[in-house]
């Protein structure tokens, strides 16, 4: 039976399967990218930038479409679906209008004759993306390789086939050559087939710490380049003088959206303690008022989680944490007696080191609530995690805000809002959150030839 299957996580129903590639499949898609990028990378910028915008067109007039299909898939409501695909076509027109820019040499001042630094593209890339964002993930890390001049070979996650043959027919219709964007139905094996032939140049890769070293370590001895978007425990501190209500509204929806399913989510909130219970009675009375609902209903906010599987391997984790002892002020967890992956959100507090739950990540809707006894103690819970991806802090003073920012080990901090993500700004993280960087002026940079032109006469 195929890996690519579409399971219904508000159901329970499969409702299609797709053939898993073959292996003359395997060398026909690599020869394709291979022969088309010799022709693409002397494809003039301002004609690729035109069928960027065609893409970002096609992505908003289907916005409806789009959105119902991924919620079928994996169980996102269709309005974040929508705010998706709104955010896809952000990407792709921010690189069509700035990787001219972006990509123009850049002049050293020697002392004799002249030197630059000239942007050349490397060649195929492997693309290996998760369900959680099945076009925001891919478009982050297409946009700018497809402006840059190299050619892409895209394996998607195996629960959402049709999202995956939706976005490379968008690629076709616009008009792009044969071979410059490439979807494959590839098992693991043949993901390694791929990164192991000498015409590709570099992987990335957005998925789990596993999958992050299954790759790193075939990447890395075939000596390719490899960039890793890995897991993320967030933590959304909440100082002194936050502003309470609006911590708490940005608390719901940056644990909660997604069914809390995003790597960047806010999965760790620390609060200073004299404005703890305040916080927990705003935020426990919200999670309680939460109701799970059709993903299809546009005014759902939390439908099933992507899958069964995600679903009891999250419980596994929420049992673990009761049973060290953890306090539960919610109370949450599978939905036994409906199909699908459906999931209450629950919230804990009473974690500490002991407790496996206290390093790992919780990819659903489980919070955890940190009680700190000032902001030092809210940075080494903070900081006390394998994980540095992203992290919140709600606060009024600036000064502060930027202190504490300082000495966060992580990639990204957001000052009084859940971290997020914009097409213009650098995405990606440290530790075991893993290394590189996609969008803004940093994405276009993983994946070039950086050559230099030294004149000496």
């Amino acid at each position: 039976m195929s890996d690519y299957q579409i399971n219904n996580p508000a159901t329970g129903d499969l409702e299609a399967t797709y053939p898993t590639a073959t292996e003359q499949d395997i060398q026909q898609v690599i020869d394709q990218a291979d022969n088309a990028y010799q022709d693409w990378r002397q494809v003039p910028l301002n004609e690729r930038s035109a069928l960027l915008h065609k893409i970002a067109d096609s992505y908003l007039e289907r916005q409806d479409e789009l959105a119902r299909i991924v919620a079928g898939e994996m169980g996102k409501p269709v309005a974040q679906a929508k705010g998706e695909i709104g955010l896809v076509a952000e990407i792709y027109r921010y690189y069509a209008d700035n990787a001219e820019q972006l990509l123009a040499p850049n002049t050293i001042d020697v002392d004799t004759g002249s030197a630059s630094v000239e942007k050349h593209p490397v060649g195929v890339l492997l693309g290996i993306m998760p369900w959680n964002y099945p076009h925001y993930q891919v478009a982050r890390f297409v946009a700018p390789n497809f402006m840059a001049g190299n050619t892409i070979i895209l394996k998607h996650a195996p629960q959402c086939p049709k999202t995956a043959e939706v976005i490379a027919d968008i690629f076709k219709d616009a008009g792009v050559p044969e071979g410059v964007y490439n979807n494959i139905f590839a098992t693991n094996e043949q993901a390694a087939t791929i990164i192991n032939d000498k015409r590709v140049q570099g992987i990335s890769l957005t998925g789990s710490e596993r999958a992050g070293q299954a790759v790193a370590k075939e990447a890395g001895g075939a000596l390719k380049k490899v960039v890793l978007e890995l897991g993320g425990s967030d933590a959304f501190i909440v100082a002194a003088d936050a502003d309470i209500k609006k911590a708490i509204k940005g608390a719901i929806s940056g644990r909660f959206g997604n069914a809390g399913q995003a790597c960047n989510a806010a999965k760790r909130l620390i609060v200073i303690e004299s404005v703890y219970d305040k916080f927990v009675e705003g935020f426990t009375d919200a999670v309680r008022a939460m109701t799970l609902a059709d993903p299809l209903d546009e005014k759902t906010f939390i439908g099933p989680m992507s899958s069964k599987a995600a679903a009891v391997n999250l419980q596994k984790q929420l049992d673990s944490a009761v049973q060290a002892g953890a306090t539960v002020l919610v109370e949450g967890g599978m939905v036994k007696d409906k199909p699908g992956a459906w999931f209450k959100p629950a919230v804990l507090t009473d974690v500490d080191e002991s407790m496996d739950v206290y390093r790992e990540e919780l990819f659903g809707p489980v919070a955890v609530i940190y009680k700190a006894r000032d902001i030092d103690h809210a940075i080494k819970i903070a900081n006390d995690v394998p994980f540095g991806l992203g992290a919140s802090i709600q606060t009024q003073d600036a000064a502060l805000a930027a202190d504490i920012a300082d000495k966060l080990e992580v990639g990204m901090v957001t000052i009084n809002a859940p971290s997020g993500t914009e097409a213009n700004t650098p995405f990606g993280g440290v530790k075991r959150s893993g290394f590189g960087r996609e969008l803004g002026t940093l994405g276009i940079t993983e994946f070039l030839n950086y050559k230099l032109i030294r004149d000496k006469s």
